[in-house]
């Protein structure tokens, strides 16, 4: 399985060597589905707390004596059927939403959405983006590059979610030239997952010999020569 190199200026720049572990793996929608909702959850921090009775201020006293007074029974303002009282079965902070997806299945859902985003023609492979200074007019003119010269037009004019930048190592200038878009992300390949995939229309991977061998180690598969 191969794929086209493009440069920077849109250019054709040779073929890479596509692992099917990684790019041919048949679509399950069922399994993506279960990765993607446990990473959702797994990323949920639950910071909506209520106070129960025990938590809120004051309440110490009886509001008034039990007997005599023709109004009805109450020991504490701190109860829930009070203003400004305590909450019955509120939701609470430790509340824990985590679930526990194994690293084969995990592996499994990411290879699914590569091969489905090359299979609907949205994965781009560029020979280099490195850039000597972050330079966001630079940035701007190489993804315009690539929209002319792959024919993805909506790569330069879609507002939203736009791409995802895959490059094999860290790289300062290019991250920080690119972080100023709102459409645009950038990650390195090793941390990529199918959430950040299919958030994003097109996935833009950078130096694909080295990203393509990082994605077949995390597949658990031999890279491809």
């Amino acid at each position: 399985m191969k794929a086209q190199i493009f440069t920077k200026e849109g250019a054709a720049a040779g073929d890479v060597t596509l692992p099917e572990s990684v790019f041919g793996v048949t679509w399950n929608a069922d399994l993506v589905h279960e990765v993607v909702v446990g990473m959702q959850a797994n990323a949920r921090e639950g910071n909506a707390h209520t106070k129960d009775r025990s938590e809120k201020r004051g309440g110490g006293r009886k509001p008034w004596k039990q007997k005599g007074t023709g109004r009805a029974r109450h020991g504490s303002r701190r109860s829930p059927i009070w203003t400004g009282g305590g909450v019955t079965f509120g939701p609470r902070s430790e509340k824990d939403y985590s679930v526990k997806i194994n690293k084969k299945v995990r592996a499994k859902a990411f290879a699914t959405v590569m091969s489905k985003k090359l299979a609907d023609n949205e994965v781009i492979f560029v020979d280099s983006l490195a850039m000597t200074d972050p330079k966001a007019t630079e940035a701007k003119g190489i993804i315009a590059a690539l929209a002319k010269g792959t024919g993805f037009d909506t790569l330069a004019t879609k507002r939203k979610n736009a791409a995802l930048i895959v490059i094999a190592d860290r790289d300062l200038a290019t991250e920080k030239s690119f972080r100023n878009f709102g459409n645009v992300e950038v990650a390195q390949a090793k941390d990529i997952n199918p959430v950040d995939l299919l958030t994003y229309k097109y996935v833009v991977v950078a130096e694909p010999a080295a990203a393509v061998e990082i994605f077949a180690t995390r597949v658990g598969a031999t890279p491809a020569k």
